[in-house]
């Protein structure tokens, strides 16, 4: 039983404002921060991909563990303290060595975070889990207030305020974190291994993870190489900042309408749904030459991978064996932002080299339109 109904929207509705706060607080300073320590091309390369391998790898053994034992607060609360402890450190170090430490332990602390908090809040909404979307805006309208704040006080007091301000937005994510309320059906072993021998054989559970890499793959290309590409069409420092703002404040009727979404279409075709709006916005930056053209593109992101993430922990959700929820959500996490990430990071970075940023996006955007065709397909013939 939950002990404050009334709450049960508002806490997540926080958290998600708290926790993406801090991923905008100290994140897109990081590649600046490596740098101003003197580090190479390669060394900052490293440091860049570790973080989709680390979700990749660990993920999962967290969400399993809190589901065999039942202790997702306990769980959560040493993933958001460990996260904020480890980014703390940042501004102390000054060798490679030390860097590469830390940055292990804090994408090893922080990968889970986010799961556990996806598992609470379905969890917590009950009979109301189609309004997920409207409590995730949280994180939205979190992430583009602390971009602004973040970069006029880097601005004013130097890079270390940033990781001291993110780490304090994690240790404020905690708090909220202990409202959260997760529960799960009591299991025994043998019916848990069955569980998840069921959950891995599922075909829908397989293809829908076929659409989760694809969407890791395109919002690899994106986060990392949007900037180069304005940069081949001409466009301003000032000019990508709009396009960044045009891009957030697009994902906010679409976080607020994304339960009619669900309703109209159900999880899988609204993640159907997302992935053609994501792969034709790659393809559509790959088709045209000019800054406004792009702003306009812009306007359709929330369409994109903010509606898939959506419509995804929904899915995940839906599709778990009993007390298997938060391994689905932490199976999810693991594919999209692990797998999908760092092969499309990877696989980016050569196409960048060969035939640029423009070229690199309309690419992707094919790929990810003839994928989605394909798991389509499956869809049909295995459901």
């Amino acid at each position: 039983m939950l002990r404050h109904p009334s709450m049960n929207k508002v806490w997540p509705f926080i958290f998600f404002f708290l926790f993406f706060a801090a991923v905008a607080a100290y994140t897109p300073f990081l590649v600046l921060y490596y740098q101003s320590l003197g580090f190479s091309g390669s060394q900052i390369g490293l440091l860049t991909g570790i973080p989709p391998l680390v979700t990749m790898a660990s993920v999962p053994v967290w969400t399993r563990v809190a589901d065999r034992t039942n202790r997702y607060r306990l769980f959560m609360s040493i993933s958001l303290l460990g996260a904020a402890g480890a980014v703390a450190l940042y501004p102390f170090l000054t060798s490679f060595a030390a860097v590469l430490v830390v940055t292990l332990f804090a994408n090893l602390f922080f990968a889970p975070a986010f799961a556990f908090a996806n598992n609470a809040t379905m969890f917590m909404l009950g009979d109301e889990k189609d309004l997920y979307g409207r409590l995730r805006l949280g994180g939205t309208i979190g992430f583009g207030a602390a971009a602004a704040i973040a970069g006029v006080l880097v601005d004013r007091f130097g890079l270390p305020l940033a990781f001291w301000l993110g780490a304090s937005f994690l240790v404020a994510s905690f708090l909220v974190s202990l409202k959260l309320v997760n529960g799960q059906e009591e299991t025994e072993e043998t019916e848990d291994a069955r569980g998840i021998n069921d959950l891995l054989r599922q075909p829908v559970w397989i293809v829908f993870l076929l659409l989760a890499f694809i969407a890791g793959v395109g919002m690899a290309a994106v986060s990392n190489y949007f900037f180069p590409y304005m940069g081949e069409l001409g466009a301003s420092e000032t000019a990508m900042g709009m396009a960044v703002a045009v891009g957030t404040i697009a994902e906010i009727p679409v976080m607020l309408l994304a339960n009619r979404f669900i309703g109209r279409f159900g999880d899988y075709g609204t993640s159907i749904l997302a992935t053609a709006f994501t792969g034709l916005r790659l393809v559509l930056f790959g088709l045209v030459d000019s800054t406004a053209a792009v702003l306009l593109i812009q306007v359709i992101n929330g369409l994109g991978t903010p509606l898939f993430m959506v419509a995804g922990v929904h899915y995940a959700d839906q599709l778990a064996p009993p007390g298997l929820h938060a391994t689905s959500q932490g199976l999810l996490n693991a594919v999209m932002l692990g797998v999908g990430v760092a092969v499309g990071g990877f696989l980016s970075g050569l196409l960048l080299v060969t035939i640029g940023a423009q070229a690199l996006l309309l690419v992707t955007g094919l790929f990810m339109l003839v994928v989605m065709g394909i798991a389509v397909f499956l869809h049909q013939k295995f459901a």
